[in-house]
């Protein structure tokens, strides 16, 4: 497979100053992140909250500006020229983690699909009406006439998350970001969606960025796998192969923490008892260090990604398992 996308040292900081006082704090909200997407492939984004996921996502789409990086979108850098943003946007559409927030309620339901098309000047009205009903045929809302018509309210929050994906596939784009798309939904629901996902990348060879800090979706719907701590990729690789060996202590703690208990030993030890968060300007050498059972000398100095596997890498000098 051809790769789609390449993101290469990509950084964004943000200066907080603290309440109350004059003193200055650096947020390293993504801080030379790198990796590249081939076309069709699910590629994952996990990690916990604030380990900038969706601020990746952001710097993607260009809604905000990235300090230093680049973007590159089938071989040509994505600058902030019109016919590039345009390009872009075109190809790579969002689906937000809260369908109602992310939706006009003051709109019907055709005119939240019809919007995208119509600002992108997609085709005459005839052309742009039948592409509403077959994306909604797509995402399996029926009966068709009836939902155009309705408001957002009047529908249940999975036909919600549906409407954004039928949004997000009315331009035909080649790779869709998926922003903790099944999160806030019953988990009947979400099979649903994730199993409606999967079949609509696979029939249209769509790339997927799917963001989550939930594994075990992502083992679901992912091939490949970053995950991400405090702005950085800390380990890398297949999806089945980094979740069955994880070689960085980090990876290991977010497996350990979707785990089933074992009935027959419920006082059995984690693998990984990690602390509590640190704070975050302590980030001189590893930056997981301050929480990790297995911290040595040498993780004072920032470490690496480094090949475990076959395209499995890690940043990590201490190789658990």
């Amino acid at each position: 497979m051809t790769e789609i996308l390449k993101i290469e040292h990509l950084k964004k900081y943000y200066i907080k100053k603290k309440i109350f006082s004059s003193e200055l704090s650096i947020v390293k909200a993504t801080d030379d992140v790198s990796f590249s997407i081939k076309k069709g492939e699910v590629f994952v984004l996990a990690g916990e909250s604030g380990s900038g996921k969706t601020t990746i996502a952001k710097l993607i789409l260009k809604s905000i500006q990235a300090d230093t990086g680049k973007i590159i979108f089938e071989d040509q850098e994505i600058d902030n020229q019109k016919k590039n943003l345009e390009k872009i946007r075109m190809n790579c559409q969002m689906i937000h983690q809260d369908p109602y927030d992310s939706i006009n309620p003051r709109m019907k339901i055709k005119d939240i699909i019809l919007e995208p098309l119509e600002i992108h000047n997609v085709g005459n009205k005839e052309e742009r009406n039948r592409r509403v009903l077959e994306v909604l045929k797509e995402v399996k809302l029926e009966p068709v006439e009836e939902i155009m018509k309705k408001y957002p309210h009047m529908l249940s929050g999975g036909q919600r998350q549906r409407i954004v994906l039928a949004r997000a596939l009315a331009l035909k784009p080649k790779i869709i970001l998926a922003d903790e798309p099944v999160s806030m939904l019953d988990v009947s629901i979400r099979a649903e969606m994730l199993e409606l996902m999967r079949e609509l990348q696979k029939k249209y060879h769509i790339s997927f960025i799917y963001i989550t800090h939930d594994l075990a979706t992502a083992k679901y719907f992912g091939q490949r796998i970053a995950i991400l701590y405090l702005g950085k990729i800390v380990e890398t690789g297949p999806i089945n192969q980094v979740l069955s060996t994880p070689k960085h202590p980090y990876t290991q703690a977010l497996i350990d923490a979707i785990s089933e208990p074992d009935p027959d030993n419920l006082h059995k030890e984690r693998k990984i008892r990690i602390k509590e968060a640190l704070q975050k300007k302590d980030l001189e050498g590893c930056r997981f260090k301050s929480r990790c059972p297995y911290v040595i000398e040498q993780c004072g100095i920032e470490p690496n990604l480094e090949k475990v596997g076959n395209e499995h890498f890690s940043a990590c000098y201490v190789k658990i398992n």
